[in-house]
């Protein structure tokens, strides 16, 4: 996610979530263990994980369901995730 989105999604939360909210992260990565650790890492125990390989078995989508307590919350996680090689944040 480029820093222009990044804006547009802060903006959008701002107006249109009440805080605190459960919130759903949504990624693509490679089917790579070491890239799904890095992502977990990036949040607490308590979040809830799904995940869903591709038919091919070549990615992986992952979507992480947590309680955030700000828009700025939001976008600091997917700062974080989009830093990691390989994951695309939808």
């Amino acid at each position: 996610m480029d820093p222009q989105n990044f804006d547009t999604l802060h903006n959008h939360l701002v107006m249109n979530v009440s805080w605190p909210s459960v919130y759903m992260f949504k990624f693509i990565a490679p089917a790579e263990n070491r890239i799904f650790a890095l992502i977990h890492d990036l949040f607490p125990d308590h979040a809830e994980f799904t995940d869903r390989h591709s038919a091919g078995g070549k990615y992986v989508s992952i979507t992480v369901k947590e309680v955030m307590l700000s828009a700025d919350e939001v976008i600091d996680r997917y700062r974080k995730a989009s830093a990691i090689e390989g994951v695309r944040a939808l």
